[in-house]
């Protein structure tokens, strides 16, 4: 099986529907920003402060190559991966994209709970965070709004949510499961 790629917006539940997903259906699930972490023994923090933007994107693209190469995965992929070169197409010639579509709502809700582990939100308020979720999202629909298929990703909030949401994901990408 082709690779899948999970795109979206920080907070959309990329890991956490991919793991749930990957559980369920034996598939490997690689979090792209942790296998850059592993290949190169530095966090993305880091690799951002020594190379800059543009040096950590140049590596992100690399290794988004390299696990383009693998089969019977799911790829959760940094919410800003597919905005960056060709990365979008590349993922559409060499497997299945999906846009984890989450409501503004739903990763403000998120977003404020985890954002002190976040540090480009770490010190917004909450109206400020609302608003650069609206404006980034604006930004990047033009790349995300490219992959083949939308997944509406609102209900990941606790165990059953994820699992009813996981055999959903399954199921719209007929993909095999252990019910």
């Amino acid at each position: 099986m082709r690779p899948i790629f999970l795109i979206g917006y920080m907070g959309s539940g990329k890991s956490t529907l991919g793991r749930a997903v990957s559980a369920l259906s034996g598939l490997q699930f690689v979090d792209l920003d942790n296998y850059i972490e592993g290949r190169f023994h530095m966090s993305v923090r880091e690799l951002f402060a020594q190379r800059g933007e543009e040096g950590f994107r140049q590596v992100e693209r690399n290794m988004l190559h390299e696990v383009a190469d693998f089969e019977n995965v799911i790829v959760a992929c940094g919410g800003g991966t597919p905005c960056f070169f060709d990365n979008m197409q590349y993922m559409n010639d060499h497997g299945i994209t999906v846009f984890l579509d989450t409501s503004i709502d739903k990763l403000h809700s998120r977003l404020m709970r985890g954002r002190h582990k976040r540090p480009l939100i770490a010190d917004k308020t909450d109206d400020e965070l609302r608003q650069f979720i609206i404006d980034a999202l604006a930004g990047r629909m033009q790349h995300y709004s490219q992959a083949q298929i939308s997944f509406t990703a609102d209900e990941l909030e606790c165990r059953s949510q994820i699992s009813v949401t996981s055999h959903r994901f399954c199921q719209q990408l007929s993909i095999p499961f252990e019910p």
